[in-house]
């Protein structure tokens, strides 16, 4: 399930997840959200709270997840993935060389800094 994270700045989309995660889950909640974003600022500052083991996404979901981050792949800012799962941490800080923005994995215990540096503004 994806659910909203609420009390970010108006510039920022935060999503939590946990437990198993459909292609309908990235067409209810992810997608028309960032399609938002993207329109209203022209560029994305994206937090993801992982709580759920990245096997419990949905093959569709996945494919959903990957035409999202083509379609916007110019607007990406900033991308905070926060999860205890050391392999999404170490994914998370090599994708920022592989998009025009800033990418950067944080543990759970880290969730308040993640959360001041995907808000911050430079």
């Amino acid at each position: 399930m994806l659910q909203y994270i609420n009390n970010l700045p108006d510039d920022v989309l935060g999503i939590h997840a946990i437990g198993e995660i459909t292609k309908q889950d990235m067409e209810t909640v992810l997608l028309p959200r960032l399609d938002e974003l993207a329109k209203r600022q022209g560029e994305i500052k994206y937090l993801l709270v992982l709580e759920t083991d990245v096997s419990n996404f949905t093959l569709a979901a996945w494919w959903k997840d990957l035409v999202a981050g083509i379609k916007h792949f110019t607007e990406w800012k900033r991308i905070a993935v926060v999860s205890d799962q050391k392999g999404v941490e170490w994914f998370t800080d090599a994708f920022t060389h592989f998009i025009p923005g800033t990418a950067k994995g944080f543990s759970l215990s880290e969730l308040d800094e993640a959360t001041k540096w995907i808000s911050a503004n430079n």
